[in-house]
This record gives structure tokens, sequence and C-alpha cells, in this order.
């Protein structure tokens, strides 16, 4: 996948994710939900790849990268929410 692929990707699946869980203490901005779906395809692909369901060189898809995103917001929840 070309890092032009991932930034899309990531960023709708960030938008998917805040979509889904909805709460007030999520981030804001365009910037940030890139990260997030981003960053939550990393993560879900490293459990895929922990738990025998990806090969190395394998990555997440679009699905993969929504919950990742979502666990991410879940784990942000936590740390904004203890503060």
């Amino acid at each position: 996948m070309s890092w032009i692929g991932a930034i899309i990707i990531g960023f709708v699946a960030g938008l998917l994710a805040r979509a889904i869980s909805s709460d007030p203490r999520n981030p804001q901005g365009c910037l940030f939900t890139t990260l997030l779906g981003i960053v939550g395809a990393a993560v879900f692909t490293w459990i895929g790849k922990q738990l025998g369901w990806y090969a190395d060189g394998e990555w997440t898809g679009f699905i993969g990268a929504t919950l990742g995103a979502i666990l991410v917001l879940a784990v942000w929840r936590q740390v904004v929410g203890n503060k």
C-alpha cells in the first residue's frame, strides 16, 4: 500500500471510529483524525500478527483500521478521563 493510500484509509477509518464511538472527550481535527486511523491500522496490524492473522509484510484492511482506531480512541478516553 502506498503512503497516500494509507493516509486516505486512515482518515476515513478515523472518521468512522469517531462517529461510532462518539464522546465529547474525543479529539477533534482533521490531522488527528488521520493520525488516529493510521495508528489504529498499525495497532491492529501488530495485534493481527501476534495472533497469526497476518503474515510479515501484510497490512490490515479498512475494517481492521477502523477497529484499531476505535481501540486507540478507547485508550485516549481512559487517559483523558483520568486527568
